[in-house]
């Protein structure tokens, strides 16, 4: 059965996540299904919606194996139209697959990041739709990206 919704944010927990709800906040839960490397933490959350648990491959070759399976199998089941993701690395290959699938793709880079931007947002700026940016230094890197401030 698939579980179709039109909207996956993905990003990993943490910081990550908590920026990923902010800015997410203001959409139909119904509509929505999070990915996220689900730990204790985290799992409590999302309990009030759709969400998909993926592996966080960090550095590992095998990891990033893993996690392009599981993006494979979440992509087709949830089929979504937009892919909203505040990184990092775990959601790489979901949102190229989306991407590549006709997804559109909006990326919203660390609040984290004042100076300089992250290895997964030079990566997913090249394919995103839409790039949104905390600080505004970061617009040298990201020349299309719209500023948006602090999300917390």
């Amino acid at each position: 059965m698939s579980e179709k919704r039109e909207i996956c944010i993905i990003c990993s927990g943490g910081g990550h996540l908590t920026e990923a709800l902010v800015a997410t906040r203001g959409l139909n839960r119904e509509l929505c299904a999070y990915i996220t490397c689900m730990k204790p933490h985290t799992r409590g959350r999302l309990d009030d919606g759709a969400w998909d648990d993926i592996h966080d491959p960090h550095v590992s070759l095998i990891g990033y194996t893993w996690n392009l399976l599981q993006s494979i199998r979440i992509y087709l089941k949830r089929r979504p139209k937009i892919i909203i993701t505040t990184g990092a690395g775990l959601a790489i290959p979901f949102c190229l697959i989306g991407k590549a699938l006709g997804a559109h793709l909006i990326f919203i880079e660390s609040g984290a990041r004042i100076y300089a931007p992250s290895r997964t947002g030079k990566l997913l700026y090249k394919y995103a739709d839409k790039t949104y940016v905390q600080w505004e230094p970061l617009l040298k890197f990201f020349p299309n990206a719209e500023y948006g401030g602090l999300l917390i």
